[in-house]
């Protein structure tokens, strides 16, 4: 019997050999100097990339408040550029084809975009004449009878509430302050019919903010753009406030600048009633409903 020694072969770690780069050859000058610059390209140079946001990024997405606001001046920045560069294209178009190119687009204003209403009065209609010749303030336009205003605060006024009534009553002519110390209006309304009075304005507290001291000369109402059946009333109403002598003093016959002297506010109208003022019997011609008058922005009841 033959007996086979078997010899156990281990493997052993072999080591890896790594090759080294080889060096290449330096790049020379045209004139045969060795140096590190190497030629490039210019057509081939890379163009540094312009910032640009993606299409679906919010600004409001972002937490950090600076960051935000850095976004936001970058973003409008961008805006800004865009405009400006469609701009001067167009600009360009417009000279090449001169004569021939096509004409420019009409702004975007709040009188052309405003959605239309069935009760614009036209001036020129006999109705509408017939009903500013028989209404409550054809007297006024007529010079029978002048403005008389009483002026009034609600109950327990401050003391600014009262110092903007005596200041008031300087710029309206022929305009009275009367304390009402508690009393209904539904008892100071009597009391201004018999005494001939034509305005009652009660005055509110609200932001108790004063404007600037008002001028000596009697003020000159402009009433524009008031072409609805309600905003004529309206006009008619605010016109009728002031005394009807209209002066004007121009320096150019030709052209006319106007200058703003006092405070700008705001009046917005809740309701209109005819006659005197009741809260209970009143005949109201138009009440303010904000879920069925504010649905579009481009409406205007005035």
């Amino acid at each position: 019997m033959d007996v086979v020694e078997e010899h156990d072969i281990q493997d052993k770690p072999t080591k890896k050999k790594t090759k080294k780069p080889k060096k290449q050859p330096k790049p020379q000058h045209e004139n045969g100097d060795d140096s590190m610059v190497e030629k490039t390209d210019p057509e081939h140079v890379d163009a540094p990339a312009e910032f640009s946001f993606p299409p679906t990024f919010s600004v409001s997405e972002i937490k950090n408040k600076q960051r935000r606001h850095l976004m936001f001046m970058k973003l409008k920045q961008e805006k800004r550029k865009q405009k400006m560069a469609m701009k001067k294209k167009k600009k360009k178009e417009r000279d090449a084809l001169g004569d021939k190119a096509p004409p420019k687009e009409v702004p975007k204003t709040i009188e052309n975009q405003r959605v239309y209403d069935e009760t614009t009065v036209n001036p020129e209609d006999e109705e509408v004449a017939f009903d500013e010749g028989t209404d409550e303030f054809s007297a006024y336009f007529n010079r029978l009878t002048n403005p008389k205003v009483l002026i009034t605060t609600s109950d327990r006024p401050r003391g600014r509430t009262v110092r903007f009534c005596n200041q008031l009553a300087t710029v309206i002519p022929d305009a009275h302050v009367y304390y009402r110390r508690g009393l209904a209006l539904k008892r100071v309304i009597p009391q201004c019919v018999a005494r001939g009075f034509t305005y009652l304005m009660v005055i509110n507290e609200d932001r108790k903010r004063r404007g600037k001291d008002p001028t000596e000369h009697s003020p000159e109402v402009i009433l524009n753009n008031f072409t609805t059946r309600l905003g004529h009333s309206m006009g008619r109403l605010f016109a009728a406030l002031f005394p009807h002598d209209p002066q004007y003093i121009f320096k150019n016959e030709k052209r006319v600048g106007i200058q703003e002297l006092g405070p700008r506010f705001t009046l917005k109208l809740r309701s209109l009633q005819k006659g005197t003022f009741d809260s209970k019997f009143g005949e109201y011609e138009w009440v303010l409903k904000r879920h069925e008058n504010d649905v579009c922005r481009r409406r205007f009841n005035l």
